[in-house]
């Protein structure tokens, strides 16, 4: 996974820009369906992503704004791959500082180490307020790869 960049884990058919969601629950479901469709996870793997944030709480929320959507490496993980959800408008996820949520990066781990290596790149992306906000801007999935491209050529993730 070291030499994969995130640009390898998210295909333009995982990035889905101002979509509707009512609930954390919705946004984290549009953040799974699109781990599905771009081949890196089983429907099941969403299923997991809800039932962690129902059992351990919002801890998928991990700045202002920002949740990275994820379960433990499984079975329902085909490969390790990343979706990003822009969302309309932003919902609570119930985190004392860092609701309301209007970006959720769906995270698949294929294992322990693939799952760590991602959760450190986009760390080091996102933990970044300019970054962050650029990629926000991003008008299409074809716009926001390309901005990722080149913050990555620019020695960031």
């Amino acid at each position: 996974m070291a030499d994969r960049s995130l640009l390898d884990l998210l295909p333009e058919d995982a990035v889905r820009l101002d979509a509707p969601a009512e609930t954390w629950r919705d946004a984290v479901r549009l953040a799974g369906d699109l781990l599905t469709d771009s081949g890196a996870t089983a429907p099941e793997y969403t299923d997991e992503m809800v039932q962690a944030i129902e059992t351990l709480g919002p801890y998928v929320v991990l700045a202002p704004g920002l949740a990275l959507a994820h379960a433990r490496p499984s079975p329902a993980v085909h490969r390790t791959g990343l979706s990003w959800v822009t969302l309309a408008e932003p919902v609570a996820f119930g985190h004392a500082t860092n609701d309301p949520v209007r970006l959720v990066v769906g995270l698949a781990g294929l294992d322990h180490e693939a799952h760590v290596a991602a959760l450190s790149q986009l760390a080091v992306l996102l933990g970044d307020a300019e970054h962050q906000k650029a990629l926000l801007a991003a008008s299409s999935p074809a716009g926001l790869r390309a901005l990722l491209s080149s913050l990555e050529g620019n020695g960031h993730p």
